[in-house]
């Protein structure tokens, strides 16, 4: 039984009327768009569900092509895909078109058709039906969405990780603004980026920070200058806020025109700048120069429509400007872990290298040089004499530009009224920093246009000068200098610069003391020798004397040459024990008793007796060697005797012997019981006769026998008899450029 017979026969009867109308009515309202359409697209049927949709009348729609109702996308896939698929496989299957309504809007709908062919396989019509798809377009586009915010939440995941990895193996400032760059134009797609540090005041005050580039990749030189300009001054304000864009829009082009052109002229719609901080403190920013399609894809944006990055993206901007942050921060602390290793390796290693300087000269000469290799681009030197200032060295780092620095020693700085750091250093006793050299600076403290030219072509942009002293004594100034490529000085460089130049007044002074006492000691004791030996009928003569390198004390070395009444002449040489006062003193006391005994003549030995017997009443307090000769020019004869001196050298006919003369006691000594004794002897004509002191033949690391035997060779081999230049040639072959005793020789030749 059937439903219908609960309701009567009319109950059934419009039952069956209505079924015998449902295929009708199904087809005209229906839940989707039924058309049919000729094979070249032209509609000839079609249901109310669709006319509905579109808005148009039944009319309107038949006898119009399937086509034409198309979008623009539409149209292109059904002549490109839609139909060659029919014409292939004779049926699709929910391909995805957009219907385009009476009021212009647009209907997406989903397609699927069938071609009806007749019996010789030929098309003559399309069946299609459309069903409305906005809900699920709507989805779609909601899922891609989702999909992609997924894909893009989890590229900007890997691109955390690999910051976070690569600032972790950056140690420098450099590395990490590297990797900033990098990184950061990476995750825009940009078409560069730079990192811009901030310079902040060193002394605490309270003032506008700088900003100077410390990386920069893809964006045009003078963008950043540029940048800065438009900020008047305050970029490290301005634009250390928050992640920030600047669109070119015709508001900036009227603004900032300047800035506008320069974006334009590098491709760049806009400049994104992200703050680089850490513990919220500010230290730079990044920015990131975005071009139209972001790098080389084509933008789909109308232009001057940007409307900076998304928030995810900034979001991630921010992340990395922190995660920067964090890394300089620690990048900075190893660095100035670094340097301070460096600048204690440093002083330790000017410390020992002033310490084998033996002179004023060659301590600055040598502090240059280290200076340059480690601490600064140029050093400069200022000694201070009875004249004002005088400068003995100026050193660069390069040795292509030490002809830079060599004019600026020539040019002496004027001692009083100049603004330059080194005059004003000494003038008032105190470090002067200048931090920055601006180009006014620059000319003040240039004499002339070539000086000035001279400062510029060394591209200097920083200088340290500090004075040295030596107990409340200025003795000069040191004065470093650093150009754009090192970088500007820092309150570090000025402390170690301070603490070298301690170093140097502790040195200076005492190398100047040393040089003092030494000019002074040096010429009291020559004051104390007797001039040039007089000139005896018969004879040649020549003495020289040398005085120690290491000391400044004077010795007791001495000669002496006395003409005597009757034709002979007395001859000496002698050592006072020791290298002071007393020991020049004592030699001074010692030739003029000796010069007083000889008013009686007394021989050789004689004289040796009765200096021994007066040593205690004359009250000298040093002993001394000495060696007396008697000479009779015109016989030949000679008499030699010695207080515990080295026997004399002659040197006849090609042969060069010591003579036997036996020593007695050196004077001072305790007297001997017996009477010193005396050898004698003939020189020959033509002969030479060498006294010298013990500094010529002793040496510290040979035995003084091995030293007399290298004597007698030289005397031998020299091939001369002539006193003056036998003299010079001992001296060369059997000195060197430091002596540790004085030497005193006497050499004379009995002419034929």
């Amino acid at each position: 039984m059937d439903a219908a017979s609960d309701h009567g026969p009319d109950a059934q009867g419009q039952l069956d009327r209505l079924l015998d109308e449902d295929p009708a009515d199904l087809y005209e309202n229906a839940p989707m768009g039924y058309l049919s359409t000729l094979p070249d697209g032209r509609i000839v049927k079609v249901n109310r569900t669709f006319c509905v949709w579109t808005g148009r009348p039944v009319e309107d729609v038949v006898g119009s092509r399937f086509q034409d109702l198309l979008s623009v996308g539409g149209r292109v896939f059904h002549e490109t895909h839609l139909r060659p698929l029919l014409r292939m496989q004779g049926a699709v299957r929910e391909i995805a078109l957009d219907v385009v309504r009476i009021d212009g809007s647009l209907l997406p709908c989903l397609l699927n058709a069938v071609e009806v062919r007749d019996e010789d396989g030929a098309q003559v019509l399309v069946r299609a039906t459309l069903f409305e798809a906005t809900a699920r377009r709507r989805y779609e586009r909601e899922l891609l969405a989702a999909q992609r915010a997924a894909e893009e939440s989890e590229a900007r995941s890997r691109t955390l990780q690999q910051v976070v990895s690569d600032l972790a193996a950056a140690t420098t400032v450099g590395d990490v603004a590297k990797v900033i760059v990098e990184r950061g134009r990476k995750a825009l797609r940009a078409r560069g980026a730079a990192v811009l540090l901030v310079d902040e005041p060193s002394d605490g005050a309270i003032e506008t920070p700088e900003l100077h580039t410390e990386g920069v990749d893809g964006l045009p030189p003078g963008l950043i200058d540029v940048l800065r300009e438009a900020a008047l001054g305050q970029l490290a304000l301005e634009l250390a806020q928050g992640v920030r864009s600047v669109p070119l829009n015709e508001q900036l082009r009227l603004r900032q025109p300047r800035l506008a052109a320069t974006m334009a002229d590098a491709g760049l719609s806009e400049l994104v700048v992200v703050p680089v901080t850490a513990d919220s403190r500010r230290l730079g920013v990044l920015v990131v120069g975005l071009g139209d399609g972001h790098g080389d894809l084509i933008s789909l944006e109308e232009p001057g429509q940007t409307q900076g990055p998304p928030p995810a993206e900034v979001d991630l901007l921010w992340t990395l400007g922190r995660q920067a942050g964090q890394a300089l921060e620690r990048a900075r602390l190893h660095e100035e872990t670094a340097r301070q290793a460096e600048r204690a390796a440093f002083l330790l290693e000017a410390a020992r290298m002033l310490a084998e300087a033996v002179d004023a000269e060659e301590t600055v000469q040598r502090v240059a040089h280290l200076v340059v290799g480690r601490l600064a681009d140029v050093c400069a030197v200022d000694l201070v004499d009875e004249h004002g200032m005088v400068r003995p060295t100026v050193r660069h780092r390069d040795p292509a530009r030490q002809d830079l620095a060599d004019e600026l020693r020539e040019r002496h700085l004027p001692q009083r009224g100049s603004p330059h750091p080194s005059v004003q250093a000494l003038r008032e006793g105190r470090t002067v920093w200048a931090r920055s050299l601006s180009e006014e600076f620059l000319a003040a403290i240039t004499h002339d246009a070539r000086h000035l030219e001279v400062v510029r072509e060394l591209g200097l942009v920083s200088m340290i000068s500090v004075p040295f002293l030596s107990e409340g004594r200025p003795l000069g100034v040191l004065t470093l200098a650093a150009d754009a490529q090192r970088g500007r000085f820092t309150e570090a460089d000025v402390e170690v610069a301070e603490q070298l130049a301690l170093q140097m007044g502790l040195v200076v002074g005492k190398a100047q003391r040393y040089e003092l006492d030494m000019r002074t000691s040096h010429t009291l004791q020559a004051n104390l020798l007797p001039g040039v030996p007089p000139e005896v009928p018969g004879l040649r003569t020549a003495v020289r004397y040398l005085a120690a390198t290491h000391g400044v004390e004077v010795g007791g070395d001495f000669y002496d040459v006395v003409p005597l009444p009757g034709g002979q002449v007395a001859l000496a040489v002698g050592d006072v024990v020791g290298h002071d006062i007393t020991a020049a003193a004592t030699m001074g006391q010692l030739t003029s008793v000796y010069r007083a005994l000889l008013v009686d003549g007394p021989s050789p030995s004689a004289t040796i007796d009765r200096l021994q017997a007066s040593w205690p009443m004359l009250g000298l307090q040093r002993m001394a060697t000495a060696l007396f000769v008697t000479l009779d020019p015109a016989s030949g004869q000679l008499a030699i005797a010695s207080a515990g001196h080295l026997p004399p050298l002659l040197f006849s006919a090609g042969s060069a012997e010591f003579l036997p003369v036996r020593p007695s006691r050196m004077l001072g000594a305790p007297q001997a019981p017996a009477p010193a004794t005396q050898w004698a002897g003939v020189l020959p004509a033509g002969g030479t006769l060498v006294l010298f002191t013990d500094g010529l033949v002793e040496s510290r690391t040979a035995d003084i026998d091995e030293g007399l035997e290298l004597l007698r060779a030289a005397v031998s081999r020299a091939g001369t008899s002539d006193p003056d230049e036998l003299c010079d040639r001992l001296l060369t072959e059997l000195t060197g450029a430091h002596r540790a005793d004085d030497i005193a020789l006497l050499v004379l030749t009995r002419l034929p």
